[in-house]
């Protein structure tokens, strides 16, 4: 039997997608490259944004209808729905807006001043090992007292102003700037300290262009580290000696069995402390164009 050769029997196969005749061959790699990098963009952006907004949607329509109350058996003054949350931050929105920047502000200017006195550690400890080691451990030593220790203390030593929560802010978050930039001023390549030691660099151009500059990324580490944990210690300060701030009115709010209240300054107070951390999350990649890590 005289049957077709199979570069004429064409009906059995796949037929190759015509894109355009006119295009060369290296147009259309091109062509078909593009399409791929619009594809694996689309897959990471539905993997890094969408799956976590739709769980995000899916968790708050749970709460909202109540399905999390039969699980664990609680009452809405218990646990209040997302909507009675979103009606008292609409009808409280003046005076928690006002109280959540007087709280900022005792974060903002607790985390400056405990950061920078971290980093002062960490140049020391640097400098003298010998000494600066022992500071290093009366600062973490210091970050491991409770919060609810220090608030009655800072209260007795700078009364029942901002200056009391500024206090506790500052302790709360000098130990992850000492310990880290420490780590970054100690963690250079033992090659570019040797060029800088044949340059007959002296000890204050090694710290200038070699040890601070690789603390950097260190010290920014800290910062977002403290941007959330300057947030809890005001607002836990608040919690004792306050008549100003989010942390005073969620109090309160306990107090009078004014739960949705409550819960609107956890949530104002969660956004400020997103929104802080990423703020600085912007100046570190602003000032660390330079370092390969935000290169790729």
């Amino acid at each position: 039997m005289e049957g077709k050769s199979v570069e004429n029997n064409k009906s059995w196969v796949k037929q190759p997608v015509e894109i355009d005749n006119q295009l060369t061959t290296p147009q259309l790699k091109t062509v078909l490259s593009n399409n791929d990098r619009k594809r694996k963009r689309f897959v990471r952006g539905f993997q890094k944004v969408l799956l976590p907004s739709l769980a995000g949607i899916l968790f708050i329509l749970l709460w909202e209808f109540q399905v999390f109350h039969s699980i664990f058996q609680l009452r809405t003054y218990q646990l209040p729905i997302p909507s009675a949350i979103l009606e008292a931050v609409r009808e409280n929105s003046s005076t928690l807006l006002s109280y959540a920047g007087y709280t900022f502000t005792e974060a903002l200017l607790g985390m400056l001043l405990g950061s920078s006195l971290g980093f002062l550690f960490a140049l020391i400890a640097t400098s003298w090992p010998k000494w600066g080691k022992g500071g290093l451990v009366v600062v973490v030593a210091l970050n491991a007292v409770p919060i609810v220790a220090l608030a009655p203390i800072m209260n007795l030593w700078f009364s029942d102003g901002i200056g009391s929560r500024v206090a506790i802010v500052t302790v709360t978050t000098m130990a992850a700037m000492a310990i880290n930039a420490h780590k970054g001023m100690m963690n250079v390549n033992p090659l570019a300290l040797d060029l800088m030691h044949s340059y007959a660099a002296n000890k204050i151009e090694v710290f200038r262009y070699l040890r601070i500059a690789n603390s950097l990324p260190y010290v920014f580490t800290a910062l977002k580290i403290n941007t959330t944990a300057s947030m809890i210690g005001a607002i836990v300060g608040e919690f004792f000696f306050s008549s100003r701030g989010l942390g005073y009115l969620l109090s309160n709010s306990i107090k009078v069995a004014k739960m949705p209240l409550g819960w609107a300054c956890i949530l104002i107070a969660s956004i400020a402390g997103v929104l802080f951390y990423l703020l600085v999350e912007g100046l570190e990649k602003v000032f660390l164009k330079w370092h390969a890590s935000k290169r790729t």
